[in-house]
């Protein structure tokens, strides 16, 4: 059975969730508090985490990084649930490295939903760890990315996207395609974050960036 730990601060809602995921086979386990949930999961990871930004110790996006910088949790299925509805707060929480974004109010097959879609989407498949074109060599397993020999510093998005591009070498990766399989969700300005973090991973790749190409009215390319 996969675990599924819920991190929301507000009592009812925290039981509604924790109710919706047991009726449909997880064991959940809540906390109400950023510090209990952190020091639990250094004994117990769980399959997924829905995580709320509007913790009473910690703001759930510094507990999102804390996560995505441990290499024990750095790939553990994220949800980030708040009623924060900008685009800015979405696309921070995207770019820091939740999976998936989910606003209150919210129903409850909705979230459901998007857990399952999320657990499918997090199955382990056997791929190549490290790959290279050019002077852009990038590891999966040290999460690192090396431009003739100089480390680069990436953000998660900025790593996955060019993880994605690199294990595509050549073939046109739709925009659609792109937001599906690196954000997970559609949302209001999807357009603008896609070609703003290829902007700046072209700018961090320096000359190597130029293997990054723009197919007008499609998406991109690594060549």
């Amino acid at each position: 059975m996969k675990t599924i730990y819920v991190v929301e601060d507000d009592a009812n809602i925290r039981e509604i969730e924790m109710f919706a995921l047991k009726n449909s086979g997880y064991e959940a386990i809540g906390f109400e508090c950023a510090g209990d949930f952190l020091t639990c999961i250094q004994s117990q990871k769980p399959s997924l985490i829905l995580l709320d930004i509007m913790l009473p110790d910690e703001d759930g996006i510094g507990v999102l990084k804390k996560l995505r910088e441990q290499p024990d949790t750095q790939e553990l299925p994220i949800i980030l649930v708040t009623a924060k509805t900008t685009e800015i707060d979405k696309v921070k929480g995207l770019d820091m490295g939740a999976d998936d974004y989910i606003t209150k109010p919210f129903g409850v097959m909705e979230l459901i939903s998007r857990v399952k879609a999320l657990l499918r989407r997090a199955q382990p498949k056997k791929e190549e760890d490290a790959f290279a074109i050019g002077d852009i060599v990038l590891s999966k397993g040290k999460r690192s990315c090396l431009v003739a020999g100089e480390e680069v510093e990436l953000t998660y998005k900025e790593f996955e996207l060019l993880s994605l591009l690199m294990q595509n070498v050549g073939i046109v990766l739709t925009r659609d395609a792109l937001m599906e399989k690196i954000w997970g969700i559609d949302f209001l300005g999807e357009s603008r974050t896609l070609d703003v973090h290829i902007k700046t991973l072209r700018k961090k790749l320096g000359d190597a960036g130029k293997h990054v190409k723009t197919v007008r009215n499609v998406g991109y390319l690594l060549q």
